[in-house]
């Protein structure tokens, strides 16, 4: 039988993670990471390469099309304008006109497309670092890994013009011993080899033709064992692969080309030796033709025997990974199946045939991408994956027989993962993943983590549990307890099962006071027995065991009194387990050496410290001969004695430590192999570590704090990371304290795991055989003891997201000069990665690059003002956090700085949706206003100095207030408050007595659903105006105010379909307030032009990007007339609309397009046979993304769509 790495042939460079994804139509990458089953993970964890799945065809544009049809728009438009400008009737109010025209660029680049991502460390720091193709912008983007798991944008390679990277991956093809990237282009038909040099850049690079075949999935894998790396590809639209055999120096030969059958479709295909002949063998998903294809190799490089498996009508395996499920030599796989929600696993029979098919269902999401990995680290390979909907990420805990647990899913906020990747990013030992997102554009990172320990399980002991022992005592393979019982003069036997609970317990006596045990087999009939010293008496107990769970009667030993502590070990070297015992009064310690038959010899004493309280034994200088090491409470030192192997010992070494040492452990605390100590003093609340030095000395101790006094130390790694960590009870706290160690020697983080009662001892065990560490804890005044149970679930934590672009998921902006430049700065709520950018513009209508500033982990930041909020004159910015519930504050220096970044309220009871700021107190701070998600009130967060809110103060409005504004709407000089109330169609108005209370609301109504409220004085009699936008009926409403705080019937004015944002400015420079409205269900906004009376002309409108949503006005380039921003949901661009203010003709206003971008649906023939392909109904509704809400989408497309289209856009 060859080696798994013989079976799993991997390249010269040891590259062992290659993971594998494509789309439902196209899929994803080889060579499997066996070495996954092992809890040790590398240090340097080799490329893993996934990918993103998309249509190659959806994204190719023809270019003599693109032309002919820019040049018949131009002339369309142009004989357009000149009929209406001659036919049209002319108003007796004309206007200005209107002009806007687009920014070259966008000054935020949303939506660079990351399709694939590749792993390796890339510039032999030791850490890993990332690749991205972004298909968007036809380039590949760098991100060096750092050493606490981040990462750095730092390098971008161009594929060429029109190119549209798919996937990505990584090794050496020329064999110069650096790392390179390959590239599959679906818009030029190659692959781009940019060629790694030792100055860690890829400026170099070769492109090799794939002819007409659009390649989208590439695998790199030395084929046929020349230590070269081939490569393989699917060929889209052709139902073929093709192997590109390497020469040796990144060139290589024409590609062998075998069919995948027709209408195949394939999607994904991986490699690896399946039917045991030292061969690889290609596994291929085919998407179109619902099922697995195997493709046998020989020793003549060339594939045949092909076998077919079929995954069920209407599968449409999406993607392939294998590993060795259930611990036998054959390789097995596991498929996602995108069509039906399922992952389907098939075991291998031993001869490359797989008879049955375990199908695991998946419902509510449809599983995209698959890997594999032991996340829970209990040598079990488990199976993670990526999917389309609500919850994108999931789990399947494998037990090692080939089954696995049902998916555990989780969510990162996107519907649309598309490529991820399996590795160890910040050397922690636990695997994390990190994942691609179409619909944000982001890149998560998640964490693997230690999840912790259950609730406690408490069962009834004697009175006052000291000592607990763990071990089978009835030999059925599951741990059992024993405690001793100080106040009840008893042990107890408790019989343990196989699900971690345990029998109620059997009692047997003992002297008086109970106090310390050990385990052993004293009698050689492989039966555990038990030794016990009791404080008050003068003998040591033996419990001699039957095997079963029960014992026979205690024999008795006599010793000296006030024993305190009692140790095995083989003394003189007989294979007889003897007995040492601590006296505390006497000052010594006593030997009794075993005689095999369950008796003891008498007692042998040897002189300690003073007070000697606990004892261990270990061999600590190597000489395989027991030594013993006594913590001596009354002199505060530990002392060392060395065995000669005979019985006699060396005299003691001394060494201090805290006040009152009054436990001992031992372990591998710097994974030196030698064995350190650790001792616990009571009365300093720390325990001591000291480190080993192989010849039986030690160095002096560095302390940790232990939290209160600890009475007991136990050893084991808790979380998984195979570094040794201490547990600690005290009788005083209720809860044990775990020191994690770095494998240093040091202990600088700790965990508390609740005990349900006072904890005086601990100790240790696999009580549940999950290959996990739980605890038991003896609850000294409970008369009790506690299990925790550890988790097994292999816990990912969402831990930060990095925008593939400038940012991701936009969904807030603001304009104003933060800097004191003169020129408007744009402020930007990324909900996506849960950051706010800062845009510092020009004066030109450009803006510098975006500068980030981090909310926290899943802030979901959703709404932002700028005010004074601690009085220094300087513009700081607030920022609702719709996913943490709180206010964040960004405190301004006015030099284009924020030295501030502070999360307050984090006890908010509802997300916060809408923010706005003013000074209602008249203290020359400016206070917050917040409304909330699903709530009937606004708060009013009173300022202080510092920039800091407190004493919230609640006002009742209408049900979900859901857009808010502060102006003085009665002329006191004191501001007032208006919301649209979204949710009983009306808006309140809230007038301010000026020392930050208000009076009960007056609602007017509004038209239904009302999303946005501005204010003006559109008819220029010095009083503020209300408009407010009402999403139900596409209408904006204007009420006129009176100026003492009432207002006007409402006249309504239509605009596009679903009013969500308004916007209020001059845009024709006729000194009369216009109103510009994003139609957020028709990708536009509209102009109303004001007349100056109150009223307003009919809307004119100009496209934006997709789902617009808030909309902003300012002079972008100091030209004096008024520009327009946009944010654009659902593509993640933003739309500058520059003004022409020429008062000529009206020109069509166009988005910004994201750099690089194209039509993606040109190709018919395409368009045809992914609609045979696609499998999927649409839903009737859209929901978006965190506080907004659903937008009706009528004028969508029913019926049955490709899934890959609904991967560029979800609401397809």
């Amino acid at each position: 039988m060859a080696s798994n790495t013989t079976q799993i042939q991997m390249n010269s460079l040891n590259i062992t993670t290659v993971s594998q994804q494509v789309s439902p139509n196209r899929r994803q990458n080889s060579s499997v990471n066996l070495d996954r089953r092992n809890t040790s993970i590398p240090d340097r964890i080799e490329p893993t390469v996934l990918m993103l799945k998309e249509t190659p065809l959806d994204v190719i544009n023809s270019p003599i099309a693109a032309i002919v049809l820019c040049l018949f728009t131009c002339i369309a438009t142009i004989s357009g304008v000149i009929i209406v400008c001659l036919t049209a009737t002319k108003s007796q109010a004309t206007p200005c006109g209107l002009n806007f025209s687009p920014t070259s660029i966008n000054p935020v680049e949303y939506k660079y497309g990351p399709r694939s991502i590749a792993v390796a460390d890339l510039n032999n720091d030791t850490w890993l670092d990332l690749v991205t193709a972004n298909s968007n912008v036809n380039n590949i983007a760098i991100y060096y890994g750092n050493q606490n798991g981040t990462f750095i944008k730092q390098n971008e390679y161009s594929t060429g013009a029109n190119s549209i990277p798919y996937m990505v991956a990584i090794g050496d093809l020329n064999n110069d011993h650096q790392l390179d990237i390959v590239v599959t282009n679906i818009g030029t038909n190659n692959i781009r080899i940019f060629l790694g040099s030792e100055n860690g850049s890829f400026i170099n690079y070769k492109d090799i033709s794939t002819d007409s075949s659009r390649p989208i999935f590439i695998n790199l894998v030395d084929f046929n064992n020349d230590t070269l790396l081939d490569m393989i590809i699917i060929n889209y639209g052709m139902n073929s692969i093709s192997i590109f055999y390497s020469s040796g120096n990144g060139t290589f030969l024409n590609p062998l080309i075998y069919s995948t059958g027709y209408d195949s479709s394939s999607s994904s295909l991986i490699t690896g030796d399946f039917n045991n002949d030292h061969y690889l063998d290609i596994a291929i998903t085919n998407y179109g033709t619902n099922n697995i294809q195997i493709l046998f190799g020989n020793h003549n490089r060339n594939l045949n025997n092909e076998l077919i498996i079929s995954t069920g009508i209407n599968s449409h395996p999406s993607s392939i990974t294998v590993g060795y499920f259930n611990k036998d030599p054959f390789l097995d796989m596991a498929i996602t199946n995108y069509g039906t929600k399922t992952i389907s696993v098939f075991i291998n029979n031993g001869n490359g045939n797989f008879p049955n098919q375990t199908i695991y269902p998946i419902d509510s999401t449809s599983p995209y991408s698959i890997d594999v990995g032991d996340f829970n680290q209990d040598n079990h390979i488990d199976l993670s994956f990526i999917s389309i909907g609500g919850s994108n990420t999931g789990l399947l805990l494998g037990y090692g027989d080939g089954s696995f647990s049902s998916a555990r899913m989780n969510s990162t906020g996107s519907l649309s993962s598309v490529s991820f990747a399996v590795c160890d990013f910040n050397k922690d030992n636990r695997l994390d993943m990190i994942v691609v997102n179409n619909d944000t554009g982001s890149i998560d990172i998640l964490i693997g983590y230690f999840e912790g320990y259950s609730d406690p399980l408490m069962y009834t002991t004697g009175s006052s549990p000291r000592s607990i022992v763990v071990g089978d005592f009835n030999n059925d393979g599951i741990l059992d307890l024993v405690a001793a019982n100080h106040f009840g003069n008893t042990i107890s036997i408790l019989v343990g099962y196989a699900n971690g609970s345990f029998a109620k317990e059997k009692v047997y006596p003992s002297g008086n006071h109970s106090w310390s045990m050990a385990s052993g087999d004293f009698n050689n009939d492989n039966q555990l027995d038990i030794v016990l010293v009791c404080y008050a008496n003068n003998d040591v107990n033996i419990y001699l065991g039957y095997g079963n769970g029960s014992f026979a009667h205690r024999i008795e030993f006599s010793t000296g009194s006030f024993r305190d502590f009692v140790a095995v070990g083989d003394f003189n070297n007989d294979k007889q387990l003897d007995i040492v015992v601590a006296y505390s009064i006497s000052n010594n310690m006593s030997v009794l050496f075993g005689y095999g038959n369950g008796s003891f010899t008498n007692q042998t004493t040897y002189e300690t410290g003073y007070q000697p309280y606990a004892i261990v034994v270990g061999d600590f200088n190597n000489d395989m001969n027991f030594d013993m090491a006594i913590a001596n409470y009354g002199d505060n030192t530990i002392s060392v004695i060395l065995g000669y192997g005979n019985g006699s010992f060396t005299n003691q070494t001394t060494y201090l430590t805290g006040s009152k040492p009054y436990c001992l452990a031992m372990g591998d605390f710097n994974n030196d192999s030698q064995l350190d100590i650790v001792v616990g003093s009571y009365y300093s609340f720390n325990v001591g570590v000291y480190v080993g030095y192989g010849n039986g000395s030690f160095t002096q101790q560095m302390t940790f704090s232990a939290g209160n006094s600890p009475t007991s130390l136990a050893i084991a790694d808790v979380n998984n990371d195979t570094r040794q960590d201490i547990i600690i009870a005290s009788i005083n706290l209720a809860s044990v304290l775990v020191l994690c160690g770095d494998g240093t020697g040091s202990f600088p983080n700790n965990m508390l795991f609740n005990t349900g009662a006072p904890a005086y001892s601990a100790a240790v065990g696999d009580f549940n055989n999950d290959a996990r560490v739980d605890i038991v804890a003896g609850n000294n005044d409970s008369n009790t003891v506690s299990i925790i149970l550890q988790f097994n679930r292999g816990a990912l934590d969402y831990e930060i997201s990095y925008a593939s672009g400038g940012g991701s998921s936009l969904r807030s902006f603001a304009i104003t000069n933060l800097n004191n430049d003169t020129h408007s700065d744009i402020i930007v709520a990324n909900y996506g990665t849960d950051d706010i950018g800062i845009l510092f513009g020009y004066g030109n209508g450009t803006f510098m690059q975006q500068i980030m500033f981090d909310m926290g982990s899943k802030s979901r930041p959703s709404s932002i003002s700028m005010n004074d909020f601690n009085g220094d004159t300087y513009i700081d910015i607030a920022v609702a956090n719709y996913g943490t519930q709180n206010l964040g504050v960004l405190l301004g220096n006015g030099n284009s700085s924020f030295t501030i970044q502070t999360n307050y309220l984090d006890n908010m009871i509802f997300n916060p949706i809408a923010i706005v700021s003013g000074n209602f107190n008249d203290d020359n701070r400016s206070e917050v206003v917040v409304a909330y998600d699903r709530s009937d009130n606004v708060d009013i967060f009173i300022s202080y100095n510092t920039g800091s809110f407190i004493n919230r103060q609640t006002f009742p409005t209408g049900s979900v207030p859901f857009a808010i504004v502060a102006a003085d709407f009665n002329n006191d000089h004191q501001l007032d408050i208006v919301t649209a109330n979204s949710n009983d169609n009306s808006v309140s108005i809230l007038l301010g007595y000026g020392n930050g209370s208000f009076t009960s609301q007056v609602t007017y109504a509004t038209g239904p659903n009302p999303y946005s409220v501005a204010v003006g004085d559109f008819n220029n009699d010095t009083y503020l105006d209300i408009v407010v936008g009402n999403g139900g009926t596409n209408t904006v409403s204007v009420r006129l105010g009176y100026g003492n705080g009432s207002f006007t019937d409402q006249i309504t004015y239509l605009t596009g379909p679903y009013p969500y944002s308004i916007g209020v400015g001059d845009f024709n420079n006729d000194r009369r307030l216009d109103l510009v409205v994003v139609n957020a269900d028709n990708s536009s906004v509209s102009v109303l032009v004001g007349y100056g009376n109150g009223s307003f002309a009919n809307e004119i409108r100009y496209s934006t990007g997709y789902e617009p949503r808030s909309i902003a006005v300012g002079d972008f380039n100091n030209d004096d007339r008024l520009d327009i921003v946009v944010s654009n949901l659902n593509d993640n661009t933003v739309s500058v609309l520059l003004g022409y203010g020429n008062g000529e003709e009206i020109a069509n206003a166009i988005s910004s397009p994201a750099l690089g971008g194209s039509d993606l649906y040109n190709d018919a023939d395409l368009e045809r046979e992914l609609d045979e392909l696609a499998n999927l109904d649409l839903a009737e509704e859209m929901t978006n993304i965190g506080p907004f809400p659903e937008v009706p989408t009528t004028n969508k497309t029913k019926g049955k769509i490709d899934p890959i289209r609904q991967l560029e856009d979800p609401t397809f």
